[in-house]
Order: structure tokens, then sequence, then C-alpha cells
């Protein structure tokens, strides 16, 4: 099988948005990650994790191409320090530990430091979906569909049929192959919508390649790990340090706050008139949409912050349809915009699939998500996950 991952700049640009502030505030936290496989009926045979093995060898090889770093460089809140560190860096194979036992038949752990691990994610995902859908299908059958499921979405943005506001391509780990995002990407930049803009993607080379923009902030790991992964900090905190550092680092800058981690109702705790003044604004990624979207209109109505300054960020199983009728329902009270995984990047005549890579330690202690709804969160220990709801009901109730 031909390179899955063929430069390192090929990941989601909160990759390096959220590496920055790791390298330059914690540099020296450990993390651990951990593959799950959530579909209970898919199987990698032995030959899958062999070529996934190799895949991830070859991926380890790689070193950034100065235009790669002049590409970075350019992207305003990237720091030449920053750039200069990622000029020597390179993934470590040593880092990984891919082996037969686990149910789905594939086990997959990188175990190093943060600063290092973070970046493994991304690319460690796409090689295993593209070379689980190259060796269990017809891969050519697959493409052809994923064309033309592509072909009627952008007919019908074009026409009209789908307004949707702004909306971005985020779904570089679960897409059904390297050409097929790289189709993706081309395709909807070259056109224009009625009533609707393609904005960027999150696969930072193929925004460099096609001249748009490279879109990530942070993810859940950023809040999981500043939060939880220092044993002085009560886990119910956990948004409150994530957003003091990341301002730290970026002040006014690459401002999406994600919501969720630990529920959105603590969140909103720390989210108070400072941070949601300079965070450009939120993002949703668990949860029924419409009752998060209302709850942070009223937050900031609560706050004196007029709403249509911000943005609310959908990015939960979204699709053309789902993005449609929420447009509809926030655009005369709020700038939205989606970002938009599977349903771009792996539409096919076959079901994608639900994989997911979590932190699961850092600094040797548990880290867990508890997301606005169940089965997204994961952690290895149950008696955590209980004394950081614990926590947070405290919190809730008390604070």
């Amino acid at each position: 099988m031909d390179k899955i991952i063929k430069s390192l700049l090929e990941t989601d640009m909160d990759k390096f948005s959220m590496g920055q502030a790791i390298y330059h505030q914690f540099s020296d936290y450990k993390a651990t990650w951990t593959f799950e496989c959530r579909d209970k009926d898919v199987k990698f045979t032995k030959d899958m994790v062999e070529e996934i093995r190799k895949q991830i060898l070859d991926y380890c090889r790689l070193r950034f191409t100065e235009d790669e770093l002049e590409f970075l460089k350019s992207i305003k809140w990237i720091k030449g320090s920053y750039v200069d560190f990622l000029r020597i860096w390179r993934p470590r194979f040593d880092d990984f530990v891919i082996t037969e036992d686990a149910e789905c038949g594939l086990s997959i752990e990188t175990r190093g430091t943060w600063l290092n691990t973070s970046m493994y994610e991304v690319p460690t995902l796409a090689i295993v979906n593209e070379v689980y859908f190259r060796m269990k299908y017809n891969y050519d059958e697959l493409y052809t569909s994923f064309q033309e499921k592509l072909n009627d979405k952008i007919s019908k943005l074009k026409s009209g049929e789908y307004s949707i506001s702004t909306f971005s391509d985020t779904g570089m780990s679960r897409r059904l192959s390297r050409e097929s995002q790289d189709l993706l990407v081309k395709s909807l930049s070259e056109n224009t919508y009625a009533g609707s803009k393609f904005i960027g993607t999150s696969n930072a080379y193929l925004a460099m390649k096609y001249g748009v923009a490279p879109v990530g902030t942070m993810a859940h790991e950023w809040i999981m790990c500043v939060g939880q992964g220092n044993h002085k900090h009560n886990p119910a905190y956990s948004n409150w340090y994530a957003m003091d550092y990341w301002v730290k680092e970026y002040g006014v800058l690459n401002g999406t706050a994600l919501t969720d981690t630990i529920t959105t109702e603590c969140f909103l705790k720390d989210f108070q008139l400072t941070y949601a003044t300079l965070f450009n604004g939120v993002r949703n990624d668990s949860g029924d949409p419409v009752e998060w979207g209302e709850k942070m209109l009223k937050h900031y109505e609560k706050l004196g912050i007029d709403a249509s300054t911000k943005t609310l960020l959908f990015s939960d199983k979204i699709d053309f349809e789902k993005a449609n009728e929420l447009n509809k329902h926030f655009k005369d009270r709020s700038k939205v915009g989606f970002g938009i995984g599977a349903y771009l990047t792996n539409d096919t005549c076959v079901p994608s699939l639900n994989i997911v890579m979590k932190t699961t330690y850092c600094n040797g202690m548990d880290v867990a998500k508890i997301a606005d709804e169940s089965g997204k969160g994961m952690c290895k220990s149950k008696a955590y996950v209980e004394y950081l709801q614990r926590c947070i009901n405290w919190r809730m109730n008390n604070d």
C-alpha cells in the first residue's frame, strides 16, 4: 500500500495551535493516548494490523520541509520559536505500542511527552481508517460512491437547497483516504454557493495546497491535561485553567472555547465576562445543539455581550440538513459556523467507522471527559470518573 501520510503538516490545525501552547507552557507533561473502536461489529485482521504498523513506521520517518514551516510561520498566531522547534521535531516510533490485544483486533497506545503524543492522534486515526477501508472493501467502488455523493452535496449547496453560512472540513481522522480528502477540499474550494461559504479545512497540508484557511483551536485534550494533569488542581475548575493558559499564549487570537469537556453547565461557571469577551466564540461537540445554542445566547445576554459579534460553532455529527436547520434557527442572533467531519470525508455506500484516540493519563494520573451526552467519554478508571463527577456536582451546588 502507498504511504498514507506523506507530510508532517498533514494533521489537524488544532494540533499546532495546542502544540505551541504545550511547547511554551507544558513541555514536561507526559501523556498516554488510547485507541478505541466504538463499533462492536468491526474487526481488524492481522494483515490490517501489520499494515497499520508499517504505515505508522513510515510516518515516523517524516520531517517538516522548509516550505511547510514557512506556511506555519505565515499563520498570525504561530510564533517563530515553535516553528524552530518543529524544524528539529520528529515522531518517535518507540512511543507507539501496537498489538492485536483488543476486542476489535487492534490495540494502539502512545506514551511519552504530551508534546509528542498529541501530534500522533490524527495521523494514526487516518492511517487506521484508510487501511481498514482499502483492505475490507473494494476501494474503487467506495471512491466512486464518495465522488457521487460529493457531487450531489455540491449541487445542493450551489442551488441554495442548503444554506449553511460558513463551514469547514474537519474530517481527516475519519476520512476514506488521502485522495478523497484532497478531492473534497479541491472541489469545495473551487465553487461558490448560494447562502454558504466554504472557509477552510483542519488539514493543514491541504490548507497550504489549496490556499484556504487552516482551521482549529483547542480540543478536549487541552482542557483535560491542563485542568486534570496537575494534582494541585480541582478538576471541576479545568475550564478555568485551560482558558487562562490559552489566553496567556494567544491573547485575543485563535479563540474558540470548547464547552463540553466537563459539561457545558460547569463550563459556564468559568466563562464569565473576561473570557467571554476575549474568546471569539464557542464550540458545541455533544448534546442537543439547539438547547446548547440557546443556553450560550442567554449567557452572553446575561453578561451584557452582543451575541451577534460571537460565533456559535457546531461540530457534533453535522450534516448539511442539520446545518441548514441550525443556521436557520440562529443566523439572525449570532454568527454561525460548522465543522463537518465524516459526512464530508467518508460518506460512501458503507458506514464510516466510529474510532477515536483519547488521552487516558496525564503525568501518571487519570484524566476524563464528561460530555453533555453519554457515550462520548473515555477513561480507564471508573473510580476517577465518579470522583470527577462528584467534584463537578459539588461545584454546581456550592460555588
